[in-house]
């Protein structure tokens, strides 16, 4: 029956269902029409997979990479303005496309280079904390985004060494060595505020301030509305790095070094060089989200960028498939807003996020939306 419908068309219909489904999901406070909503949602996936609506909208994806991102942009500003007037939901949806950015910049770490990092939170605290010491310094707050992911690459800088000359579980320790010693300088520091963490000023973009209610069509909407285009914007920019990164005889370099450094070394790449670039490019994505992050909470303290959010992060890239961007998003809204619509798990996300990964590594070791395999040239030979 697919067969009749073009490829682009199945993406546009699959964008509309997930719109609603959003929509409709967030406007669901129980905790028993929630968990109903999640086991029909994993229904209609596996129909969905039976029929081959995945592979239909990955062709259209193939054909028209423009098109398909363009739906999803407008799916996704969609369901912003749906909540215009709502604070709990824009905060929820600027902080999943925040922790989808984190998600990315790790991407390019984990998936494509094959290099660990476990100190996702420490740089993106390194960003939160920019801002914070940035903003109240008197700085324009606009500066403290990419001033955030340069700080977060100067300081990648002097951990990356000794990463790269190690290789799997001894770089996994080294970067975990970096999350605790973060947490510890923060709070022995005072000139970070120490255990009790920094004010934020709302961030103010060439004199809109992001801390009023901006007014639409005359009517009032939330203030995180703000925040909540800015961290779209921020997305949609990484999204485009990371796709065209995947794309390039760079990002094939990169491949070759996570599967094969023996192999890649003898078609002449350089290693150090390529996990340097994969490693200081993505602590640079990271530390711009927690930039706008630190701004949008308005404080930042050491308890908010610990070792278990390191996991958390760790926990999207894996359940959203290594080396698949569209993954990133789709599992750091699972992340975010699971545990937020089901109160009565708020106290052990921890666990679930334990139990999600522990399933993910057994079941479906690729993750949900696993990475396709690389097409250089189109059909034809051309």
């Amino acid at each position: 029956m697919l067969d009749r419908i073009s490829p682009f068309a199945v993406a546009v219909l699959a964008a509309l269902v997930g719109v609603v489904f959003a929509i409709v999901f967030m406007e669901q406070e129980s905790d028993v029409a929630v968990i109903s909503m999640v086991a029909a949602a994993a229904v209609a996936a596996w129909f969905a997979g039976r029929i081959g609506v995945p592979e239909r909208v990955a062709r259209a994806a193939e054909i028209n990479p423009g098109g398909v991102s363009a739906i999803a942009a407008i799916g996704g500003l969609a369901i912003i303005a749906a909540y215009a007037e709502d604070h709990f939901p824009l905060l929820m949806l600027a902080t999943v496309m925040l922790y989808a950015t984190v998600a990315l910049g790790l991407n390019i770490q984990f998936g494509y280079a094959g290099l660990v990092n476990f100190a996702g939170a420490a740089f993106f605290g390194i960003g939160a904390y920019t801002s914070a010491k940035l903003v109240g310094s008197g700085v324009p707050a606009v500066l403290s985004l990419p001033l955030g992911g340069l700080f977060a690459a100067l300081i990648g800088l002097l951990l990356v060494f000794p990463v790269v000359r190690t290789r799997g579980h001894y770089a996994a320790v080294v970067t975990i060595a970096f999350s605790v010693l973060f947490k510890t300088f923060l709070e022995v520091n005072d000139t970070f505020g120490g255990p009790q963490g920094l004010p934020v000023g709302a961030m103010n973009l060439f004199g809109w301030d992001f801390g009023e209610s901006p007014t639409l069509f005359g009517i009032e909407a939330s203030f995180y509305l703000n925040y909540a285009l800015a961290a779209f914007v921020i997305l949609a920019l990484a999204f485009t790095l990371v796709r065209r990164l995947e794309r390039s005889w760079l990002g094939l370099a990169l491949d070759a070094v996570r599967l094969d450094e023996t192999g890649a070394a003898c078609y002449g790449i350089g290693i150090r060089r390529a996990k340097i670039f994969a490693f200081v490019l993505g602590n640079v994505i990271i530390g711009v989200a927690g930039a706008l992050y630190g701004c949008m909470q308005g404080y930042v303290a050491p308890t908010s960028f610990t070792f278990s959010d390191s996991l958390i992060f760790v926990a999207i890239v894996l359940l959203g498939g290594m080396g698949s961007p569209w993954g990133m998003i789709l599992a750091a809204a699972i992340v975010v807003v699971l545990p937020e619509k089901l109160q009565a798990i708020q106290e052990y996300r921890f666990l679930l996020f334990s139990i999600v990964v522990i399933a993910i590594l057994l079941f479906r070791p690729s993750g949900l939306l696993p990475r396709r395999v690389r097409r250089y040239f189109p059909e034809g030979g051309r």
